[in-house]
């Protein structure tokens, strides 16, 4: 590799500090366990299809937008496959919902338009206890 003739620029709240750099290649190398990656998408999996259900069970439109370990709720019947359908969705929607989460101890991105991540932390009783919270919260919604 030829290294750059310049300065580099870098840039970000934890960029280069040795103790996220760390924790980074920590999380890297427990993702490289041949279980680890599985089990988690598969509670993302969950939680995102639990979601869905529940959102439907209220009468509720709602998208969920997700791949990997990675999701965000779209409050919208329908489909969000770029950014038009997105801006479409019903913003207010989120914000109560992400307040009713909130009321219930379930702390998601403030705006619609951020990924919500799990992590290895995350095992069936988070997933359960976030999907009660939220059979909750749609029921608000839907009231």
């Amino acid at each position: 590799m030829i290294a750059p003739s310049g300065p580099v620029y870098q840039a970000g709240t934890l960029s280069g500090n040795p103790l996220a750099m760390a924790a980074g290649i920590a999380t890297l190398r427990e993702l490289q366990q041949p279980e680890v990656w599985p089990a988690l998408a598969s509670r993302a999996q969950e939680l995102a299809d639990g979601l869905r259900t529940l959102a439907g069970r209220a009468g509720i439109g709602l998208q969920v937008q997700a791949v990997g370990t990675m999701m965000t709720p779209f409050f919208t019947r329908q489909p969000v496959r770029d950014w038009a359908a997105a801006c479409s969705a019903d913003t207010r929607a989120y914000a109560r919902f992400h307040r009713s989460m909130l009321e219930r101890g379930v702390y998601l991105a403030p705006s619609q338009f951020e990924a919500g991540f799990l992590s290895t932390r995350h095992e069936a009783g988070e997933i359960e206890q976030t999907l009660a919270a939220a059979r909750e919260a749609f029921k608000e919604l839907a009231s």
